[in-house]
């Protein structure tokens, strides 16, 4: 099928791999991400300034798109929507922590009547409740990334429990780092899977 004809002969070769992508074409996902993973990269590290994030929002990114690659309308060239969703995800990112991050800088403020009045600073220490509920959590997620296979488990627990970069991840296991971020992208989809059922049970 052709697009519009405003659009790139890129644009068209990436209107083809959507449509396969559309009907479950794992090559295809993987083409898309070997295309646009750096542009998307180096685009959310000048927006949050850490790699480790630009890594994850990348991913994510990529996640999101995918996941919803049925919802992909050829209105606009593919590269277009997965930009604007990789920049709405880093948006959300930066608002997320921007509301984590409470200033200690001023712990006084000023009422309308000029009186100076203490902020209350909200105590973020778990009560036994959060702690347990935080717990009960965890065990859950363990449980989900054992009922994964053996590859995918060590990918997870490489970039998640041992908190490995994903080039040294690649370096770790002799695989090309393509080859890292794509299995992993793969994990985390699983995994994210598996809580879900895990969730709807109880």
């Amino acid at each position: 099928m052709d697009l519009n004809s405003k659009f790139s002969s890129r644009a068209q070769e990436d209107f083809d791999l959507v449509e396969s992508a559309k009907k479950g074409d794992q090559n295809a996902f993987s083409k898309l991400m070997s295309r646009y993973h750096d542009s998307i990269f180096f685009m959310v590290l000048k927006m949050v300034h850490n790699r480790d994030d630009a890594e994850d929002l990348t991913m994510e990114a990529f996640g999101k798109a995918f996941n919803s690659i049925t919802n992909y309308s050829a209105d606009f060239a593919f590269s277009t929507w997965l930009f604007k969703i990789a920049t709405n995800n880093c948006i959300d990112h930066i608002r997320k922590k921007k509301l984590q991050t409470t200033s200690l800088e001023q712990t006084n403020t000023t009422s309308e009547d000029g009186d100076v009045q203490p902020i209350a600073v909200k105590d973020y220490n778990p009560d036994p409740e959060e702690s347990l509920m935080k717990d009960q959590r965890a065990e859950k997620i363990r449980g989900a990334i054992e009922q994964l296979s053996a590859k995918y488990r060590t990918l997870i627990e490489l970039r998640y429990l041992d908190e490995l970069s994903y080039e040294e991840i690649a370096v770790k296991l002799d695989i090309p780092l393509g080859t890292v971020k794509a299995q992993l992208f793969r994990a985390k989809d699983m995994l994210y899977h598996l809580l879900k059922e895990t969730k709807e049970k109880y």
